[in-house]
C-alpha cells in the first residue's frame, strides 16, 4: 500500500511538473493572402485591378507601336535609304528609352496603389485583433508571417525581455 501511495505521489508530482512547463506552439499566416482576400470585394481593390488591366493594355499597345517602328527601320535599311534609316534609328532609340522609363513609372505607381490599399489603420487593427483572438483561443504562443518569416503576434508569456533587463541590471 505504501508503494502504491509513493507511486501515486510521484506520478502526481511529475504531472504537475509537466503541466507547469509551457508548450510553445507556433502558427503561420500569409499576410499577402489575407490582405488580398479582405480587399478583393472592395471598390478600391476593383479600381486597382481595372487600372492594372488598363496599364497592361497600354504597355502592349506601345510595344506593338515600337515593333512597327523597328520594322520600318529594317525596311529603310534594306532599301538602302540611309537618311531615313538614320532618322528611324534615332527614333527607335528615343522610343526605347521612353518605353523603359514609362514602364518603370507605371509599374511603380501600381505598386504604390497596391500598398495604399493595405495601409489602412482600421484594417491592421482588425487583423491584429483577429490574430490575437485565434492565437489565444487555440493556444498559439507565436504567430509568424509565412512570407517574411517575421513575428506577427506572440504571447507575453514567451517574452523574456524584462527578465533579461532585470538580470543585466542585477549584474552591474
Amino acid at each position: 500500500m505504501r508503494k502504491l501511495l509513493v507511486s501515486f505521489l510521484f506520478l502526481a508530482a511529475c504531472s504537475m511538473q509537466a503541466g507547469a512547463q509551457q508548450l510553445t506552439r507556433f502558427a503561420v499566416i500569409d499576410l499577402d493572402k489575407v490582405t488580398m482576400a479582405f480587399f478583393k470585394d472592395s471598390k478600391a481593390y476593383r479600381d486597382y485591378e481595372d487600372q492594372k488591366v488598363r496599364v497592361q493594355r497600354d504597355l502592349e499597345q506601345k510595344a506593338q507601336n515600337f515593333t512597327v517602328l523597328k520594322q520600318s527601320l529594317y525596311e529603310a535599311q534594306n532599301r538602302g535609304n540611309t537618311e531615313e534609316a538614320l532618322r528611324l534609328r534615332n527614333e527607335v532609340m528615343r522610343q526605347q528609352e521612353y518605353l523603359q522609363e514609362y514602364e518603370r513609372t507605371v509599374r511603380a505607381e501600381l505598386e504604390y496603389q497596391r500598398n495604399q490599399l493595405t495601409q489602412s489603420d482600421a484594417f491592421w487593427q482588425q487583423v491584429n485583433n483577429e490574430i490575437r483572438y485565434i492565437a489565444e483561443s487555440e493556444g498559439y504562443t507565436m504567430v509568424l508571417d509565412s512570407k517574411t518569416q517575421g513575428i506577427i503576434w506572440y504571447s507575453a508569456s514567451v517574452d523574456i525581455t524584462q527578465k533579461l533587463i532585470e538580470n543585466m541590471r542585477s549584474k552591474r
